[in-house]
């Protein structure tokens, strides 16, 4: 696939972010690792990649606005764009030597997200898409799984830590939808997961207490793959709620009858 300039010029950057990334990932018990919060780390690497990100994506479009999770919010000289940029999605799985972990880079336009990148650098899978152009898994265009039967599916969520206040809605969640399905799965990126059911690797996804960065790049993804996505409130905000429901056509309405109760 042949994208506009933007979605080469994110594809150019996760690409170089991930090279930083993966390299501190071989050497990953010599990093330097501070608390950012219970449960919630930051690494050298992270910052690192950050840094990178910043430099390819606002080199390119210095007018475009910022929002990171590491440096905070930029307002850009153009209002209608901003880059939403999570450098390292899994950052407690990459310090704990697993290999699922994700650089992701999303585009808004006007309050929309229009194209999207989630690169799983350690696998070196380029999940990516833009609006009306489909979705991308490197050099393969990537559907929503075709499964109609809940009882044949597959989910994924977060499962909250360190006493989260969400952790017994998410319990009450699990109640409802294990006896109902063929598993859960808990692999410690939201990037990931959502490209995953993109990619039809997973029938659902659905996670509570999110940031905009973590999931901004998977809208788009999944949206452009066929499935349906929404906020957990049908009257709420995906991004601003920081909460998400995602999943193949057929599966959708009878999964998120489960999962909102």
């Amino acid at each position: 696939m042949i994208g506009s300039a933007n979605l080469n010029i994110m594809i150019k950057a996760a690409r170089k972010a991930g090279r930083s990334l993966v390299k501190d990932f071989r050497e990953v018990e010599n990093l330097q690792v501070s608390m950012k919060g219970a449960g919630d780390f930051v690494s050298k690497a992270d910052i690192a990649a950050e840094k990178i990100l910043k430099e390819e994506l606002m080199g390119a479009r210095p007018t475009y606005g910022w929002l990171a999770e590491e440096g905070g919010e930029i307002e850009g000289e153009d209002p209608t764009r901003r880059w939403i940029v999570d450098p390292l999605d899994g950052t407690t799985n990459f310090l704990h030597g697993l290999p699922h972990w994700a650089i992701s880079i999303a585009l808004e336009h006007k309050g929309k997200i229009v194209a999207g990148v989630i690169y799983d650098a350690a696998k070196d899978e380029m999940f990516f898409a833009e609006k009306g152009e489909g979705a991308w898994m490197n050099e393969s265009r990537i559907r929503v799984s075709g499964r109609h039967r809940m009882i044949e599916s597959i989910f994924a969520t977060g499962l909250p830590f360190g006493g989260r206040s969400d952790l017994p809605a998410t319990l009450q969640d699990l109640a409802r939808l294990m006896p109902v399905c063929a598993g859960v799965r808990r692999w410690g990126s939201a990037a990931l997961d959502m490209a995953y059911v993109a990619a039809g690797r997973y029938e659902g996804f659905w996670e509570r207490r999110l940031n905009a960065w973590d999931m901004a790049a998977g809208i788009i993804i999944v949206k452009e793959a066929g499935g349906l996505v929404q906020p957990l409130d049908p009257e709420g905000s995906i991004l601003s709620d920081g909460e998400v429901i995602c999943a193949n056509e057929p599966i959708f309405d009878g999964f998120a009858k489960v999962i909102r109760g």
